[in-house]
């Protein structure tokens, strides 16, 4: 079961991290086709948003092809977003595990590992 996390200082509003969070799982093989979605009511009761935020945030991944609702039922993952690239296992994910733990062992804090990972990602990856 996917467990919501809601930042509100984040600046991103609460919908669109449910839909991130919902687009994570997915990738990460978490979620997949025929997956039921937690309720509104359950994703209520562990985040405290407004239930319209959980509606908005199924109703966007809906839009883009990723789930279905079904009335009386509940809202279904329909595809998957897994890639072998990021399965457990897979070599280029056990070379950054191997590397995280490397920076834990280092001492870096969180922001430390953000910011270099930022810096290299926008060296192969930059932003338009």
């Amino acid at each position: 079961m996917i467990e919501f996390r809601i930042d509100r200082h984040s600046g991103v509003a609460p919908y669109l991290q449910i839909a991130q969070q919902v687009k994570q799982a997915m990738r990460m093989g978490m979620l997949g086709p025929g997956d039921q979605l937690p309720t509104a009511r359950e994703v209520v009761e562990a985040t405290a948003v407004n239930p319209n935020t959980v509606q908005k945030a199924y109703r966007e991944l809906e839009h883009e092809g990723l789930v279905e609702g079904r009335r009386g039922t509940g809202t279904f993952v329909t595809v998957s977003l897994v890639t072998d690239a990021a399965k457990l296992g897979a070599p280029l994910r056990q070379d950054l595990e191997r590397w995280m733990g490397q920076a834990v062992t280092d001492g870096l804090v969180v922001e430390e590992v953000d910011a270099i990972y930022t810096d290299v990602r926008e060296t192969h990856y930059p932003s338009t």
